[in-house]
This record gives C-alpha cells, structure tokens and sequence, in this order.
C-alpha cells in the first residue's frame, strides 16, 4: 500500500512525536483491515473524557502523548461529555476528593493537542449539524445517529483511532465508509404502539440484545426497522439509535423515516418481532418498586426538545406550588442547548422549581455519591445499561419524562425497600461453544508494526463480545457481567479469544490501563477485526491476531494451552498445545 506522502512523513517522524503516533496507529489499522486507500477526514470527535471512563490508562497515555511540545491535531476535533461539570462541582457532590483536579488535567492535556473542549456526547446536535462526507467519531451513540440519519459516515471508532485519525488527518477507506458494508443485516417488526422517548430507548437496546453469537456480522448489528411511525422526532430517532448503540449497533433504517435502503435476502442473519407484550414486559420489568433517590434525564445529553419536554412536566407541578426536593432532579446537556433553553425560559422553569441543571457531563460518566444515591431513575436505556455496569454500580430503573418528574417531586410516590442490582432483569447471552478435541492449528493476520513474536498461555475463550467499559473491572481484570459466559473471571495472563469488542469505544483505554498495571492479558485474539481491542495493543506492542480461516472461538476450547506466533511480519500461527479436559 502507498502511503499518502504527509502520512508517510508523519510516520517517519518529521511532525513530531504525537503525530507519529497516530500515524502508526492509523498505518497499522489499514493494514490490518486491508483497506487499499486512506481517505482525508473532515472532521474528529474524541471519547475518553471522564476519570472513571478513561482511568488510569487514558492518563498516563495523554501525559506521555503530551510530554513534548508539538504539533497536534491536523483537524477540527471536538470532545466527548467529562465526569462533572466544572461549575456545579459543589451540588454534585461526588463524594470524591480530587475528582475536579484529574479531570481538568485530561481536558487540559486534551486542549493542549488543539482539540475543542466541547465536552459533548451529542456531535450531531449543533450548528450547523454534521457535514455530508467521512468523518472520524469516537462516541457509539453519536456513531449510530451519524450513520443512521445523516449524510456523515463514520466508522465506530474507539477514542485512540479517532484521536490518531484527529492527530493525522488520515483514516482508512474501510468498514462503514464504504457502500459494500452499509446493508441491514436484520429485520425488525415493529407491531407495539411506541408512545414515549423511553418506548423508543427501550426498543433500541431490545434489538442490540437480541443478536446471536452466530449471526456473522463483521461491521455490527444493522438492522431495517419497520412500523414506526414517519413524524418520529429528532429526539425519538437519538433515543433509538443511542440505546442500539449499547450492543455494537453502528447503523440502522426505519422504513419511511429518514434514508431508505433496499434488502438483500442473503446479507440477512434474522428477523426479529418487537410487540405490544415485548414491551409491556420490558417497561414492567424496568419500573422503579422501590424508593427514588435521584432522577436523571439526558444521557445521551438531552436535546432542547428532551428539555422543554421535561420543563412542562416539571411546570404542571410547580405552578400548583409543589417544589423538587433536594434538587432530586439532575438534567444533563449541552453548552450549546444549556445556552438555548435559558434563552426561551426552560432552564429558569426548571431551576426555579428545584432541579440541577448540568452541563459538559452526562450520568453514564458521572460517579455518584453513594451516601446519598443507590436507586437512580432514568428515561434513558443508555443510561441503565452503564450505570449498572461497573462504572457505577448502581441499581438503575426506567420511566418516560412523566413519571420521571412525578418521582422527582414526591419522594414518597414508591415506599418499599430500593432494589439492588441482582433483581435488575438482565439479557443473557446465548453460547454456541462446544467442546473440541484433537490438533488445532489456525493461521491469521498480525499487525503490520508488530514483526516476530512467540507467546504462550491458556486460553480463555468465548464467542459472546466482550464489552471493556463497565464490564471489566479496570484494577482486578475481571469480567463482571451477569449471564456472560466468562463473568467472575480474570483477563490477566491469558490469550484472550473472543469475537470483538462491543459497548463503548473506550474501551482501548480500560484495556490499556490494565495492561500498565500488569493485569492485562498476554496476546487478543479477535474473530473479526476489532477497533476497539486493535489499538490498545498497537500502541502498547501487545500480540494481536484476526481474520483467521476458521472461528478461533469456536476451534479452541477455554483452558487450552495455546501458543501464538509470527515470524517477520508474515501470518500468525495459532496451535493448540494441550486440550483442556472436559467440562473443566
């Protein structure tokens, strides 16, 4: 492959030391996608923001990518949603000393490779909106929305590719820029009557979850969706396409809304049917039964719509004289729809009544005071899929905007012990694993900067995507994600196999933090090329292998003994040393 002359003196050095950087990662990305062309960005979005999404790993990495003065970003580039906004750190009280002070020293080192310190998960929710052409984002839900409904294509890029990409100005023509890998993959019938934001963030997240580990799907779950209703809002199609995106959903249609696309029979692995009883089960099994702590609205960050929707709401209580208590209703959102619903009043209705309005952080990034919160209510799947996992801990229920607000004012509305996580109903992946035995020798495909390597370890094996942020604990290692075939157990040590990365695209920077501490595993083997796994190990110079001849999550068992090699940069050979024994 021919270089682009600039990327190529990146690559050599002559622009600095973070641009080198970025170039090897977005070289050894191309390479290993096979892509045959690089393609200039326009524009980037960064994630990895908050403390306790990037930790440890995404500190060290900015302090050493920061450690000399240089050229940084090569294009506009904007940044995802912090941990707490900077200004009402007070009200939040996150329980957490020293929590501003880490978080300005990211957004500083950020800002200081020339990146806007926008602090939004919403890209697209600005003016003017998203230009038509490739883009480079790194936040799921703003990946899914791009794809979905506008004319900006964008790979689900992990926040390391799209700051190499940021810093270059380079991507690869790969994935989801071209038109070959943009077709659904699944059917979905939509016979249920969708009523509220939730009802569309509840069906969002129902798909994603119901993907089986056999469908093969190497860009993701897209799915055409059908019977939802035309005039679906801006708000209703962000709630859909973010809730998606907690499953790997990069992009999805829906029939009579926003662009259309025609099906072909054989790209399709299932055909799903979401009806009246589905989501009656789902809203009933995600109701809040016990008490309310706090209420939460905006995750994504809410739209100027989501905000006057829940002014009114808040409106028709407070005009009767009734207050919010102990500021029990937390609104997320943007700089720039903060600054548009103060102008038309909705900001003053809701603090009047009692609410926090927040800026510059979202409540999946934001840690809790858990002196006083252990029971947080939410419009938003998004919302509940992260503040349940290992962010936060945190028992989570779902309502629409209504019942939100009415809990918000009434503390007393549910009497009853809060739940705890364990009664939370929770999507349990399928495995279609079985035991293999005799010889096993599979060749794949290396890193184009990775050239000889031998490891040897056991293997730890599964063919359900593993999601690093949230689900693997970022000081132990450990999988921490109930239903999951491998939940309870350690990375550390091991050749992980698993089909890729899923969740959210910090995930390299949980991996890298592990890695640092010595609690990562010794080489990743991936079914399909992944980018979220890819870049941690480029930059870290960990084994890492894909596109093998036969599944490696099918052919090696759990517990093999397993040796991984690659000799000058030609195919990797994995052999399996020593079956484990049955059942063990």
């Amino acid at each position: 492959m021919d270089l682009p002359p600039r990327l190529q003196a990146m690559l050599d050095g002559a622009e600095g030391p973070a641009r080198q950087k970025g170039a090897r990662l977005v070289v050894d990305l191309a390479l290993t996608s096979g892509a045959s062309s690089f393609v200039e960005v326009a524009d980037a979005h960064v994630s990895g923001v908050s403390v306790i999404t990037g930790g440890e790993g995404l500190m060290r990495f900015l302090d050493d990518l920061t450690a000399e003065a240089a050229p940084g970003v090569s294009i506009p580039t904007t940044l995802n949603s912090a941990g707490c906004d900077g200004d009402q750190i007070d009200a939040m009280d996150l329980g957490r000393d020293g929590f501003l002070e880490a978080q300005m020293r990211i957004i500083e080192a950020y800002t200081a490779l020339g990146i806007a310190p926008t602090l939004s998960c919403t890209p697209y929710d600005r003016e003017p909106g998203p230009a038509p052409g490739v883009a480079c984002w790194a936040e799921s839900n703003a990946v899914c929305y791009a794809n979905s409904w506008t004319e900006t294509r964008t790979n689900r890029e992990s926040g390391l590719s799209a700051l190499a990409t940021a810093l270059t100005g380079f991507a690869p023509a790969w994935g989801l820029h071209l038109d070959e890998h943009r077709h659904p993959n699944i059917l979905v019938d939509v016979t249920a009557t969708i009523d509220t934001l939730s009802d569309m963030s509840i069906l969002g997240d129902w798909i994603g979850s119901q993907v089986k580990p056999g469908w093969s799907m190497p860009w993701g779950p897209m799915p055409l969706i059908k019977g939802l209703d035309p005039s679906t809002s801006f708000a209703g199609r962000k709630a859909l396409t973010a809730a998606a995106a907690n499953y790997g959903v990069p992009m999805l249609w829906a029939e009579g809304l926003g662009p259309q696309v025609e099906v072909d029979a054989s790209r399709i692995e299932g055909r799903l049917t979401f009806d009246q009883a589905t989501l009656q089960q789902r809203r009933d099994a995600l109701a809040p039964k016990g008490v309310v702590d706090l209420v939460v609205i905006g995750c994504p960050q809410a739209s100027l719509e989501e905000i006057r929707a829940t002014a009114a709401a808040v409106r028709a209580r407070a005009e009767m004289g009734a207050v919010i208590p102990d500021q029990r209703l937390w609104v997320f959102t943007s700089r720039e729809n903060h600054a548009l619903a103060e102008a038309d009043g909705s900001i003053g209705v809701l603090e009047e009544a009692g609410a926090l309005v927040l800026k510059d952080t979202c409540p999946e990034v934001t840690p809790y005071n858990r002196e006083r919160f252990n029971h947080l209510l939410t419009n938003s799947m998004k919302a509940e899929h992260y503040l349940t996992s290992g962010l936060n801990r945190l028992p989570t229920s779902v309502a629409d905007i209504e019942a939100c607000v009415a809990h918000a004012f009434d503390p007393t509305l549910l009497d009853g012990p809060r739940p705890t996580l364990d009664e939370r109903s929770h999507h349990v992946p399928t495995s279609n694993v079985a035991y293999r035995d005799g010889d096993c020798t599979l060749s794949g495909e290396g890193l184009a900067s990775q050239g000889t390597y031998r490891v040897q370890g056991r293997a730890m094996v599964t063919d359900v995507p593993i999601t690093y942020l949230g689900y693997v604990d970022r000081i132990t290692g450990q999988i921490d994600e109930r239903g999951h075939p491998l939940d309870g157990r350690a990375i550390e040590g091991t050749v992980l196999i698993y089909p890729k990365g899923s969740g959210s695209t910090v995930a390299p920077y949980v991996l890298m933090g592990l890695l640092y501490a010595g609690r990562g595993p010794v080489a990743v083997v991936n079914r399909d090329l992944c980018p979220l796994s890819l870049p941690a190990a480029s930059l870290l110079n960990l084994p890492y292998a894909h596109g093998f001849e036969a599944d490696p999550c099918l052919e090696v068992n759990d517990g093999d003994l397993v040796e991984l090699v690659r000799e000058a940069g030609g195919p990797v050979r994995l052999t399996v040393l020593e079956r484990a024994a049955p059942g063990a």
